[in-house]
């Protein structure tokens, strides 16, 4: 089969589409016909060898994808060639073929193109997990959403909106409209404006709830300040470095600050099970319906990845970006 090569740790220009070993189907798995897939920031520090996939996992980048099965294990009754098909995955999304275990599967709702379909697991099931699983989201909720625009941010926004909470979010000014768009209440420009204090206006006071943030250090002591008593910090990534200076931990003491850290790729077999069929239940219908939505920034061809990471690394994107892999 052919896939995404990454000659050597570095530049996009590394990346290259050649000829690989198709991977072997193995007891409960599923081979799925790869028909799209999705960029992550996480595919771009793969590339530069800074995040190996855990041990286990394809070593090709590709953390989504929605194709077609192609054929099942022995014993797999749950899913047949032909069913159109989408997932999670450790690795290997950037390929024309892949092999998935049989519970990580969901069933692309119907209206739902595979570009759409490919736009939607790496990005909702982590919203979903830091929401309702570690932000104990409930519809009285004040949530900050940092990098509103970014896929796990418009994601996070519309289920915050499904859930009847409320969203102040965090981006540039030219993609304040997406986030208008898909949820939040209020919108700060990151680079002109002071989020704590925005936070502040907007809560008359009291703080967020819950706060999911990707940047890290740089925000640390401005997010103590924006939550309320007993609040809640999510940390996904930490995009603009990972050591806090001089933290004091009496200033998560005076507020009973939550801090619950997560990677979702290294989770158990399990957990993504237990994670894939809930948000199964609880969101496939609201896609059907329209009140959740994949937001896509571009859709490309995988022979564009280069371009594609270029556009992710640039900060270029606001939404998903879709790779192509039959038409």
């Amino acid at each position: 089969m052919q896939a995404v090569i990454v000659t050597e740790p570095g530049e996009p220009s590394n990346m290259t589409i050649g000829e690989v070993p198709s991977p072997e189907l193995g007891v409960d798995e599923v081979r799925v016909n790869v028909h799209a897939t999705a960029l992550n920031r996480a595919d771009t520090f793969q590339r530069r060898g800074y995040y190996p996939p855990p041990e286990g996992e394809s070593e090709i980048l590709g953390l989504e994808m929605a194709g077609v099965v192609d054929d099942v294990a022995s014993g797999v009754v749950d899913w047949k060639q032909g069913d159109r098909v989408f997932a999670l995955l450790g690795g290997g999304g950037y390929a024309e073929e892949v092999v998935v275990h049989k519970d990580l599967l969901m069933a692309i709702p119907p209206g739902l193109s595979m570009t759409d379909a490919a736009a939607i697991p790496e990005v909702f099931l982590t919203a979903y997990q830091a929401l309702h699983w570690l932000g104990d989201l409930d519809s009285t909720s004040r949530v900050l959403v940092h990098a509103g625009a970014s896929g796990v941010g418009t994601a996070a926004l519309q289920l915050i909106r499904s859930a009847g909470a409320s969203a102040i979010a965090t981006a540039s000014a030219p993609k304040h409209d997406v986030c208008r768009t898909h949820g939040a209440d209020r919108v700060v420009d990151y680079r002109s404006e002071n989020f704590v204090e925005a936070v502040e206006d907007w809560t008359d006071g009291g703080g967020v709830d819950l706060i999911i943030d990707f940047i890290g250090a740089p925000y640390f002591h401005k997010n103590i300040e924006a939550l309320a008593m007993d609040g809640i910090v999510v940390q996904l990534a930490t995009l603009g470095g990972a050591t806090v200076e001089e933290m004091s931990l009496r200033d998560l003491m005076a507020k009973r600050v939550h801090l619950k850290a997560s990677t979702l790729r290294s989770r158990s077999h399990a957990y993504k099970t237990r994670l894939t069929e809930e948000f199964a239940a609880y969101a496939l219908p609201k896609f059907i319906d329209g009140e959740l939505k994949p937001v896509i920034d571009s859709v490309m061809d995988w022979s564009d990845v280069t371009l594609a990471h270029e556009r992710m690394e640039n900060n270029e994107n606001a939404g998903k970006i879709v790779l192509r892999i039959i038409d």
